[in-house]
């Protein structure tokens, strides 16, 4: 099945080189479900521009190292 969304995520990457930090421990931070966690690491959930600047906070990163748009067939 096709994700909804065509969005990469490396939000799993991160969470993992942050020591091995659980999708639970994300989601506590972010104040959210573990299950929120899941989906937008399986590219199922696009996050809200919120929660996206959150999670790059946590991480130390910028929003674009966490997520980029997939180039379909259509774009330029």
């Amino acid at each position: 099945m096709k994700p909804q969304h065509d969005i990469t995520s490396h939000v799993r990457r991160h969470r993992l080189l942050a020591g091995g930090m659980t999708q639970q421990d994300l989601a506590d931070r972010l104040g959210v479900t573990r299950q929120t966690i899941f989906a937008i690491e399986k590219g199922r959930y696009a996050p809200s521009v919120g929660l996206a600047l959150k999670l790059a906070a946590v991480f130390g990163v910028r929003v674009e190292d966490l997520f980029a748009l997939e180039k379909g067939d259509d774009d330029a």
